[in-house]
């Protein structure tokens, strides 16, 4: 069996499938802090088997979790496949039986049914135990040391009882709790919702169940320190679209997008609903509060980002329109109307925020992200990269005056998710590092760079080799040693 000759499975795009353990990295330039210790843990879609259908979507492969230790001025690496429900079903018949992204009705007759998560979205650790997470299904508890799967649907000891949970969790530095929710949650394309409240222990304490004004792919949210946040954007699935054997999402550019705000301490009752004309945001980068005034910030794009989630009304992608810019939407639980109001922050093109994560759910002054700069020159055939947008410079942006830090990483290199590092004994916001790994496209190789957070344009102060090439990954979390 081959996987596909195509954009999906090819170049950088290839499939890895590379399980290790590889000590002592080799430090190519500059030096590793010797007193930062901990693990940055980051997971990448990686089919185990070529797709049934013959080519796929990339981010429909199987959980593939990278572990970089650090400890003692060294980075040591270890990488394993989550073992999902659906990645040892396929590894036991020698080939896929799940069909289509998020499709159930394209899956083999001998596993209609089955749990058909991935745990290929994000990863981080809580309560001492690793959650491998993907939007359709429970967590893959694994462990932190080892990256062994140790349960292939983690429920929290059975209290949790949505069929999904978020892959963007959060973590409250203030209470130690972890803010998560499900959505699809009683059965795909329901508009069912339940946000839980999971203690610094690991147990579920609160559970909310309410409605969506409609079904879409409700990938993140934000909360603030008396507030939790979810917004609605019209990427939208149904059961018809998946019996025609059309993606599960598309955009739908005639619906409004809607800001759901619940106070914490309240129930589903409580929930006030905010619209504003079409536009296109995913990732949040934080929320906060003033007093019942709330301050939501997003990568916002007037249409779609996702060409691979087609608009529903056949029209072409249109790459204008897909610009994201650091955005803040406002609104006010004592105003009578359901406005949202929209405030551009700076002028960066880009996605995947980042903040300081001792700062989550507070106003913080800083934040990074990755950055789509169109002025510097691409040296690769037809300027693809692995992420499909050539995400080539990190950003960080003063969000109180819009100023911007940049790092470009040059005309063959783009870069994944960063995750922000504090200083070991550091409180000030922003004093740390980022970690970032750079594609290497013209090589089809991989490096791991290390910045000052508040330094970015002075270049790495560290840059690891790595020893083979790390897919394109989505998203990925710090947990200091401790």
């Amino acid at each position: 069996m081959k996987f596909p000759e195509t954009p999906n499975f090819t170049g950088f795009f290839a499939p890895s499938g590379v399980e290790a353990d590889v000590r002592n990295l080799p430090v190519l330039d500059g030096a590793i802090p010797v007193n930062l210790d901990g693990s940055f843990y980051r997971v990448a879609p990686d089919p185990q088997f070529p797709p049934i259908a013959g080519d796929d979507i990339w981010f429909n492969g199987d959980g593939m979790v990278t572990r970089f230790r650090f400890r003692n001025g060294e980075v040591s690496l270890q990488q394993r496949w989550a073992r999902t429900d659906k990645f040892r079903l396929e590894r036991d018949a020698g080939k896929a039986l799940f069909g289509a992204y998020r499709n159930p009705l394209t899956d083999h007759e001998s596993v209609k049914g089955e749990v058909r998560g991935t745990a290929n979205t994000n990863v981080i650790l809580h309560a001492g135990k690793l959650l491998a997470l993907k939007e359709d299904s429970p967590p893959v508890w694994m462990d932190p040391e080892t990256l062994e799967t140790i349960d292939s649907r983690y429920d929290f000891g059975g209290k949790m009882t949505s069929e999904t949970f978020t892959a963007h969790p959060k973590i409250d530095p203030r209470t130690g709790e972890m803010l998560a929710f499900g959505y699809a949650a009683k059965g795909l394309c329901t508009r069912d919702m339940v946000f839980y409240v999971i203690s610094p222990e690991g147990e579920i304490t609160k559970e909310v169940w309410f409605e969506i004004p409609y079904y879409c792919m409700m990938h993140d949210f934000g909360f603030t320190e008396d507030y939790v946040v979810f917004h609605v954007v019209p990427i939208v699935g149904s059961w018809e679209r998946l019996e025609a054997g059309l993606p599960h999402f598309g955009f739908d550019r005639g619906k409004p997008v809607h800001l759901g705000v619940l106070p914490r301490n309240g129930t589903a009752d409580d929930i006030r609903w905010f619209s504003a004309p079409t536009c296109f945001a995913s990732h949040v980068m934080n929320a906060h509060n003033e007093g019942t005034k709330v301050h939501f910030d997003v990568p916002m794009a007037a249409g779609n980002m996702f060409p691979f989630f087609p608009d529903t009304e056949g029209l072409p992608f249109e790459p204008h329109n897909a610009a994201a810019r650091m955005t803040r939407w406002t609104v006010d639980m004592r105003d009578n109307g359901d406005d949202i109001a929209m405030t551009k922050i700076a002028d960066l093109v880009g996605e995947f925020p980042r903040v300081d994560d001792r700062f989550a759910g507070r106003k913080n002054r800083w934040g990074w992200q990755l950055v789509q700069d169109l002025s510097k020159p691409v040296d690769l055939p037809g300027g693809r990269s692995a992420s499909g947008m050539m995400m080539n410079t990190l950003g960080r942006i003063d969000m109180e005056t819009g100023e911007t830090d940049t790092y470009w990483v040059g005309s063959t290199s783009s870069l994944q998710e960063p995750a922000f590092v504090p200083r070991p004994g550091s409180t000030e916001e922003g004093d740390g590092y980022m970690v970032v790994i750079e594609n290497r496209l013209a090589e089809m190789a991989s490096r791991l760079l290390l910045f000052d957070a508040m330094k970015l344009a002075q270049g790495p102060i560290a840059t690891v080799g790595l020893p083979f090439r790390i897919r394109q990954g989505l998203h990925g979390n710090w947990a200091a040693a401790d």
